[in-house]
């Protein structure tokens, strides 16, 4: 594969919503970025339509259309009958827009769905297939290769309406080159594999992209009776190949299954040996090809289109398109094996996978579907391939951020209160609950704050939006000195009070200023005593008593400062 279908790796916001939707998993998920494992995936476009975030973009086949013009060979273009659907003009008005770009001429690709019904009818009036699987839809072919291989044999070996049709045009026009446009990302991939036919594939969206860079607008005329009209504009809606095939074989059973889910169903009860005797027309997407990925997002409305559809085709009534002869070999289409080796891990290693996903027990595999895949297991396997890793598992990951969290709020020495906007304690740390003597967080949980503490530091907090830093407080309740810091969390709208019990810090400081003051009480005494002592003594030797009070003084001041 050539990168069909590709990534804006700056785009992706590891919702898992493509994992989800892809119905084989083609999907790896590494670096915070999906990735899609071509050997597996099957175009069916999945990921592209669910990407919320429009991580997913189809490769852009534009500039190949164009160097096809600005060559020397005619171009022809083969316009899927979907198109009315998407563009909601007539088929003369997408002639004449796509003449002005420079194309040589344009037919319908339903010219080509009449040779395939053709060849699905002699399939099966021929030699007795069990069971015959239409093989238009590429993307149901890719199914079968790559995930079901015992089913190939099932697949008609017969060539998409999209082949049929530029084989035809080539065969009028020798020399010329083929561009099929239609809602279809896997005609891409079907147009390299089986080159020689068609020469560049567009779809829808990228045809609208090139009208809008040339200012090119659609006309609202009608048709007119030259134009050729057909049944087989009836291929691009569920069921659509069955209402022009003549089904007059009583041996068969014929069904038409839409949307991968059931095809995949249909599947495996083909591979399992549970369905005998059926044709069964097979489209990826819901409502067949006017639900194709590339239909254009403000187009998609599946009854209003299929209504479209339906009033196009019956301008036909009964008639088909006439189509060129073609050699039996020529419209064969050989399916080939394109299934990828798997290394399925044991029961240990899936055992193992689990337990480092928190899931020791079977009622531990909740199977929510979050990380994209249906079951803990499938999710284990994926794991054990290289394409999933553990965190991509929501309650494993909530789990442990829970447990990393309660383990720093139960660890930390420091009390931790957490509270709501309306004043309510929604969590309490043992710490905290230490230092206001509560016995069980869930005493106080849900609670208003003011039950256990004064809440004006709060709301000053909430209020002016200011937070507080190390503010020494006195919890005249609890008997406790705290230093709290008071942070509001704007995203969350919770107010976190963080305490530090310095109760034994400030008993201590209380105890050295006291020790300090009685210090100074006695040295006041000593002094005082001194004094009278040198003041005798020094009126006995004739000095002054002033001079000696100042020299005392100062001790005693000195002894106050230290």
């Amino acid at each position: 594969m050539a990168g069909y279908i590709k990534l804006k790796k700056s785009n992706c916001k590891n919702c898992y919503k493509c994992i989800r939707n892809c119905p084989v998993k083609s999907i790896s998920f590494s670096a915070n970025q999906a990735q899609i494992v071509e050997d597996e995936c099957i175009l069916c476009g999945m990921c592209f339509v669910a990407c919320p975030q429009n991580a997913k973009i189809i490769r852009d086949d534009v500039y190949k259309a164009k160097e096809l013009l600005s060559g020397g060979s005619e171009v022809f273009v083969s316009l899927a009958p979907s198109f009315i659907a998407n563009y909601g003009v007539s088929f003369t008005a997408m002639k004449k827009a796509l003449m002005s770009l420079g194309f040589s001429g344009v037919e319908e690709t339903a010219v080509g769905a009449a040779t395939v019904k053709d060849e699905y009818d002699k399939i099966v009036d021929g030699e007795k297939q069990d069971i015959v699987i239409s093989t238009c839809c590429h993307t149901v072919n890719l199914l079968v290769q790559k995930h079901f291989p015992d089913v190939i044999p099932y697949l008609a070996k017969v060539v998409s309406p999209m082949q049929a049709h530029c084989m035809k045009l080539k065969k009028e026009h020798p020399g010329a080159k083929t561009v099929f446009i239609g809602p279809c990302i896997s005609k891409k991939a079907e147009a390299e594999e089986y080159p020689g036919s068609v020469d560049c594939v567009l779809t829808f969206e990228e045809l609208s992209g090139w009208l809008a860079e040339t200012d090119t607008v659609l006309s609202q005329e009608t048709d007119d009776d030259g134009v050729k009209k057909g049944k087989t504009r009836f291929f691009p809606t569920a069921g659509g190949i069955l209402k022009t095939m003549l089904c007059d074989n009583d041996d068969y059973t014929y069904m038409s299954v839409d949307g991968m889910s059931s095809c995949i169903h249909a599947v495996k009860d083909i591979e399992k040996g549970n369905i005998h005797h059926c044709f069964i027309e097979m489209s990826a997407c819901p409502g067949s090809c006017i639900g194709g990925p590339a239909m254009e997002k403000n187009h998609r409305a599946p009854i209003r289109d299929y209504i479209t559809v339906r009033r196009f085709a019956e301008e036909a009534g009964d008639k088909d398109f006439e189509h060129g002869d073609f050699k039996e070999e020529e419209l064969s289409k050989n399916l080939i094996y394109l299934a990828s080796p798997h290394n399925m891990a044991g029961s240990r290693a899936i055992e193992e996978i689990l337990r480092k996903m928190g899931k020791q027990k079977p009622e531990d595999e909740l199977n929510c579907g979050s990380c994209g895949y249906n079951t803990c297991r499938e999710k284990a396997q994926a794991v054990f391939e290289g394409k999933a890793n553990l965190e991509m598992c929501l309650p494993f990951l909530k789990d442990k951020a829970e447990k990393f969290s309660d383990n720093i709020l139960n660890n930390t020495p420091n009390g931790i209160l957490i509270l709501n906007e309306d004043m309510v304690v929604q969590q309490i740390n043992s710490a905290a609950r230490e230092i206001m003597n509560i016995r069980y967080a869930s005493d106080v949980v849900g609670e208003p704050v003011v039950r256990i503490l004064e809440p004006f530091d709060f709301m000053d907090v909430l209020s002016n939006g200011r937070d507080i830093h190390d503010k020494r407080v006195y919890l005249a309740e609890y008997k406790k000195y705290i230093e709290e810091t008071i942070v509001y969390d704007h995203v969350y709208h919770i107010l976190m009070c963080i305490m530090r019990d310095v109760t034994a810090e400030e008993t201590e400081r209380e105890k050295k200023a006291e020790l300090s003051r009685q210090t100074i009480e006695i040295t006041d005494k000593v002094v005082e005593k001194q004094m009278r002592i040198v003041q005798e003594i020094a009126s006995l030797l004739g000095e002054t008593t002033a001079e000696t009070k100042i020299a005392l003084t100062k001790l005693k001041e000195s002894l106050k400062d230290e």
